[in-house]
């Protein structure tokens, strides 16, 4: 007989992640049915919200993109570099001496500030309620000190950008650059602290596995890549007039 999950059951274990089901028939357990209800009762209310706030695609991938990330960094393995060669490193497997190690995710969170950008075209500061929503459903999908990593990055990123716009006469697209190269390595040092810190709680894991100098590189020119992106889109839109270089 076939044991394999179907589709079906690992997206429902995806979703619910939390009540360790295998397959639909969990859900016959009423202690785990209650908490697939209430997940997925939750995710409809969130959902109805951001629409409520105008969102629409792109606030929906913003605010599943974060809890992924953050996700990712408790259970996607590392790439492991030795000498030559390149291997995977999952979490708790011991390191090889000489090794450097590497997120495979690291460069594309900088993607988050170019979907960032498209949610503020829609929805204006009310892009920050998606963030609130976006830590809060990171503490169910990933480690709480991983969330709590992750939310304390993104608050430098925002106070960074707050104080630019209050204290300086910077037009918008310049204050993206400068807020991004002023916050990154300080929320990207804040954030990939916490992850390793939450991977050594979990598997005892060496705290440089995570926190080191490739990953640390690697994520700030990600992030950069992104600001750069979003600061070229918002200076073409300067230019043509659609957007007020004054703007918050």
């Amino acid at each position: 007989m076939d044991t394999n999950p179907s589709l079906l059951d690992q997206i429902l274990s995806a979703i619910v992640y939390r009540a360790n089901i295998s397959t639909v028939q969990d859900l016959a357990n009423s202690q785990t049915a209650i908490h697939a209800a209430i997940v997925f009762a939750i995710i409809a209310a969130t959902a109805v919200v951001i629409w409520k706030l105008n969102g629409r695609a792109w606030a929906y991938v913003y605010v599943a993109v974060i809890p992924f990330l953050n996700w990712s960094f408790g259970h996607v393995p590392n790439l492991e570099f030795v000498g030559s060669g390149v291997g995977f490193l999952w979490p708790g497997d011991p390191k090889a001496p000489g090794s450097v190690l590497l997120h495979p995710l690291t460069l594309v969170t900088g993607m988050v500030f170019v979907v960032r950008d498209f949610v503020q075209r829609e929805m204006g500061h009310r892009v920050l309620v998606l963030m609130a929503a976006a830590i809060a459903w990171s503490f169910y999908y990933s480690w709480p000190v991983i969330a709590l990593a992750s939310g304390m990055a993104f608050a430098i990123s925002e106070t960074a950008d707050w104080l630019l716009f209050t204290f300086t006469k910077y037009r918008l697209s310049t204050r993206i650059l400068l807020s991004s190269a002023l916050a990154v390595p300080l929320d990207t040092t804040v954030f990939l602290y916490g992850a390793a810190l939450a991977r050594n709680m979990e598997f005892d894991e060496p705290m440089n596995a995570t926190f080191n100098i490739a990953n640390w590189i690697v994520f700030v020119i990600g992030k950069m890549v992104g600001a750069v992106v979003v600061s070229a889109m918002i200076r073409y839109r300067e230019n043509r007039g659609d957007v007020d270089p004054k703007a918050a």
